[in-house]
This record gives structure tokens, C-alpha cells and sequence, in this order.
């Protein structure tokens, strides 16, 4: 009897995914790729929609899934693709999102200055070329977009890659908000190479029969930012442990006391960004790759109940608070505003914040205005559901013409799509009384 030539994954959303047993079966098996198991899709979003419970590794598989349809789809229609670039692109999309840190996009700029996850994507991805003996370097060049051919490129990172067609249907079947449903199938079946024979200067295309489908993935893309990504309950969240992080890193891990003790019964791991000024350029220097590729969600969860205690005699009541209410979900309350607060308004409610915690013995009076930094934050949400000014979708129409998606006579709605819809909000405890008529909600 022949060896299996393929190890099958059931994912519920996919239905069965089929792994080649080659370099891709071998990259999953890799520690870098076993991390995503522990760290969630959707961040904090498990904590307001409680089926959200995937994983980075869910969507990694899916990605490469999507890719193996995708480009299946283009050799029927007679692109040539060679099994090295079908393994290539497979690679590419599997990692795509490697470099993601614990709790996804909610501390994604916290541990690292200037950072964003594909930055540590890329320098994971050559690291594992190395120890691959050179076997990814096609991979390293799709993701580069340094490959002659490359309309592999754009189904890897594009405003219609496998990622964010993967992240959309996958996060609406676990979250249950039908809206974010994508035709998933007949968006990849009507995919076309323009020139056909995927050359340089080549792109993905869609047919104009898939034009619909196009709109459904954008409408659906901007009903799960607001309803999903964006749920000022998710904000709410992620603000919170921000200010958690921000108070042993700002005040805390250098002084003495029993406060620096509990605290550094947090993870090493963790720790190590905390107590150190890493920026983007160190990030290729193999102690801080390590150190980042030790962080997980656990380690997250670990550290914030370790630091509960740190509101002993002569502690932090604080931080102990801040983090007993992220593990206990006592969240604070969230409210959109139709512009954004004047300083003079901040501070007000800032003053407000400061009197409570006084009252509660949570902050001294001679510290209460500093610390109310920790519990009242103003920021903006702000998403757009097509860039059509940095990267066009290419609709390819009956007579060969390829033309940009929102100049399309039948889809006028799509031009509406491409606008930035920003919304300014305040976070703030829920007990706390604070004046918005200055600031009408939104």
C-alpha cells in the first residue's frame, strides 16, 4: 500500500483541508507554528462573543486552504503554476500571519515601537528558510513581493488575499453575526490572472460575473469591523489591558517593595519587553526573535493574576484593580462620540475619575490625577472597507479590459465604501458619572 501523500485537518469552517506531506507539512510542525495555537483570532473578542474562541492557527490552515482553491482554480483556467510555486504560495499564506504577538491586533504596538506583526512575519519566515537549508526562499520571495510572477503576491496580502477571505467567514461562523458571511467559493472561481499567462506585471483579476461577490466581501467586511472588531465592548477590552501593561512598565518594575516583587512574578517572557525599549530594527537580533516567540496569550493571563496580588499592604491597588477586572471581565463602559474632546473637556472628566478613586482607596489624593490616566482614555475608531487609492480590486469586463472595481456602472454603493469612517469615543468606569454634554454621543 502507497503512503498517504497528504494529512487531512477537519476545520469546520473549510470542511477538510488537505496538508501536502512535504516542506508544509513540515513548517506546521514547527514550534513558530505551533505557537498560534495559543494565541486567540479576535484578541479580547472571545470576552464579548463567547463562541470566538479560535486561534491564529485556525486561520493559518484556512489561509493555505484558500490558497490551494485559489490557485487550482487559476491553472483550470490556464495559468500556468509549477508544483515548486504551488508549494511557494502555500508556504507564504500558511505564515502569513506567524508574527503575530499575544492577543493579536490588542497588543500589537505594545511591546515593540513602531511594530507591526508582518514585520516579525518576515524575519520568522527567513529565519525558518535558514533552518529549511534555503527550502522556503521562493516563499520568502512571494512574501517579499519579489517574485517575478507577481500575482502570487497579491493572494497573499492584497485587498482580496486569502487572509482576509479566510478571516472574514471564519470569524462570522465563530462569532455568530451572519453579516460577515462571504461568498467565499464564488469569489475564488471567478479569480483570473490578467495578462493570463501570469508574467511580469501580471495581477489577480476578478470576472465581471464575480462583481457581486466583490460587493457582498466588502459590505461584509465593513459590518464586521463595526459589529465585530471594532464592538466598543472589544474596545473596551483592549483599552483595558492596555492600562494594564502601561502601569508596570510606567511606574513599577524598577522601584523596590512588595510591588516589584509581585510583579515580577509575571512571565520572563513578558517581562523582558516590558522592562527594555525594543524597537523595529532590533527585531532580527536572535535574543529578542527568542524572547518574542516565547509570548503567548498564557503568558498574558499568567502575568495579569500574578499582579492581582499586588494590591497587598503597600502595593499597587491600581494595577491589582486593573487586572482583576480584565480576568474578571469588569470591564469599563465605552461611548461614541460625534466629535472629538476638547482638553479642557478631558481633563473634567479626568478630575471626575480622580474623585472616585479616592473614594474607592483605590489612588492617594496626591496621585489620583495621575493614576485616573490609567482609567479614562480617548481615542478614535476608524476603518475603511476598500483603499481603492493605494490598491485597486481589477474587475476584468467581456472584452479583456481590466477596470478598477468602483468605476464599474453597477456598482455606484462600492464608491461609498472607500470613505474612512472614524469614530471618536471615551472609556471610562462605569460608576463614574461623567458630563457628555459638551461632546454629544454618538
Amino acid at each position: 500500500m502507497s503512503q498517504q501523500r497528504f494529512k487531512i485537518f477537519s476545520d469546520p469552517v473549510h470542511g477538510f483541508i488537505s496538508v501536502p506531506k512535504n516542506v508544509i507539512m513540515d513548517l506546521i510542525q514547527t514550534p513558530e507554528v505551533q505557537r498560534l495555537r495559543r494565541i486567540r483570532q479576535l484578541g479580547v473578542g472571545h470576552l464579548v462573543f463567547p463562541g470566538a474562541e479560535h486561534t491564529r492557527f485556525n486561520h493559518a490552515l484556512g489561509a493555505m486552504a484558500l490558497m490551494q482553491d485559489a490557485l487550482n482554480s487559476l491553472s483550470e483556467k490556464g495559468t500556468s503554476i509549477s508544483p515548486e510555486e504551488q508549494t511557494a504560495a502555500l508556504a507564504a499564506a500558511l505564515v502569513h500571519d506567524i508574527g503575530h504577538g499575544a492577543y493579536s491586533h490588542t497588543l500589537e504596538h505594545e511591546l515593540i515601537d513602531n511594530f507591526a506583526h508582518e514585520d516579525m512575519s518576515r524575519v520568522l519566515l527567513a529565519h525558518l528558510n535558514e533552518r529549511f537549508d534555503g527550502a522556503l526562499g521562493l516563499a520568502l520571495d512571494i512574501f517579499d513581493d519579489a517574485y517575478e510572477r507577481p500575482f502570487f503576491h497579491q493572494l497573499v496580502s492584497s485587498q482580496l488575499d486569502m487572509d482576509r477571505l479566510d478571516y472574514l467567514r471564519r470569524d462570522s461562523f465563530y462569532t455568530g453575526v451572519a453579516e460577515g458571511e462571504v461568498g467565499v467559493q464564488r469569489l475564488l472561481k471567478t479569480l483570473r490572472v490578467h495578462p493570463l499567462q501570469g508574467g511580469a506585471g501580471s495581477e489577480v483579476t476578478v470576472e465581471a460575473k464575480g462583481i457581486y461577490a466583490v460587493e457582498n466581501f466588502l459590505i461584509s467586511r465593513r459590518l464586521m469591523y463595526w459589529q465585530v472588531y471594532l464592538h466598543k465592548t472589544v474596545l473596551a477590552g483592549d483599552q483595558l489591558l492596555r492600562a494594564a501593561l502601561h502601569r508596570v512598565r510606567d511606574h513599577h518594575l524598577h522601584a523596590g517593595g512588595p510591588t516589584a516583587e509581585c510583579i515580577r512574578r509575571g512571565s520572563d517572557a513578558l517581562l523582558f519587553f516590558l522592562e527594555n525599549d525594543i524597537g523595529l530594527d532590533q527585531i532580527g537580533e536572535p535574543r529578542i526573535r527568542t524572547a518574542y516567540c516565547q509570548i503567548d496569550d498564557t503568558d498574558i493571563l499568567f502575568s495579569l493574576k500574578q499582579w492581582m496580588r499586588a494590591g497587598d499592604k503597600a502595593g499597587d491597588p491600581v494595577l491589582a484593580d486593573l487586572c482583576r477586572r480584565f480576568i474578571n471581565r469588569d470591564f469599563f463602559r465605552v461611548t461614541f462620540l460625534s466629535q472629538d474632546p476638547n482638553a479642557p473637556q478631558v481633563e473634567q472628566w479626568r478630575s471626575r475619575v480622580a474623585d472616585w478613586l479616592v473614594a474607592q482607596d483605590l489612588a492617594a489624593e496626591d496621585t489620583a490625577r495621575h493614576d485616573a490616566a490609567y482609567y479614562l482614555t480617548t481615542d478614535r475608531s476608524r476603518h475603511t472597507a476598500y483603499q481603492n487609492q493605494s490598491e485597486m480590486i481589477g474587475i476584468l469586463d467581456r472584452e479583456g479590459n481590466v477596470q478598477e472595481l468602483s468605476e464599474m456602472t453597477d456598482t455606484s454603493m462600492v464608491s461609498e465604501l472607500t470613505d474612512f469612517v472614524v469614530k471618536p469615543y471615551v472609556c471610562y468606569p462605569k460608576p463614574v458619572a461623567i458630563d457628555l454634554n459638551a461632546v454629544p454621543a454618538a
